[in-house]
């Protein structure tokens, strides 16, 4: 399983293609599936982008939590698949085209920061990223409800 970590910069040109930082490129498995899955954040004003088999494997875990004859759940489904692209870098450059839909949903002019979370990357308007972080006050209580579970 592939793992991101760090923050990046790009620029976004017209058609919505961006150059993948070089970091991520080299995470990414020689000669491996060297797709994206991108979709909008659920809780945030960003973009999700994960390895398709990361992806995946996330769908189906939800899928399973899911019953298919429960209204809600077969609504949430729709929704959580509605707006997946699935992107390639092209070989040469290592550019991904993002579509404008995806960039306008998250208030994309001319840059993104992509932040590694893991098994994701998050991509974010530049402006909306740094607006994006919780007091240190808020991470510290967060920390001290996690150390007593």
């Amino acid at each position: 399983m592939v793992t991101f970590i760090g923050t990046y910069t790009a620029k976004v040109d017209d058609k919505g293609r961006l150059v993948l930082p070089a970091a991520v490129r080299r995470s990414m498995p020689v000669g491996g599936d060297m797709r994206f899955v991108i979709k909008k954040g659920i809780f945030d004003t960003c973009l999700e982008m994960s390895t398709y088999e990361a992806w995946y494997a996330e769908a189906e875990d939800t899928k399973a939590k899911l019953d298919f004859f429960n209204e809600e759940h077969v609504q949430f489904w729709r929704e959580y698949m509605r707006g997946i692209e699935v992107v390639e870098p092209d070989a040469k450059l290592g550019r991904i085209s993002i579509p404008r839909n995806l960039l306008d949903a998250i208030g994309v002019t001319k840059e993104v920061v992509f932040s590694g979370i893991g098994s994701k990357m998050e991509v974010w308007a530049k402006e909306s990223y740094e607006h994006s972080g919780i007091t240190n006050e808020k991470y510290v209580s967060i920390a001290r409800s996690l150390s007593r579970q």
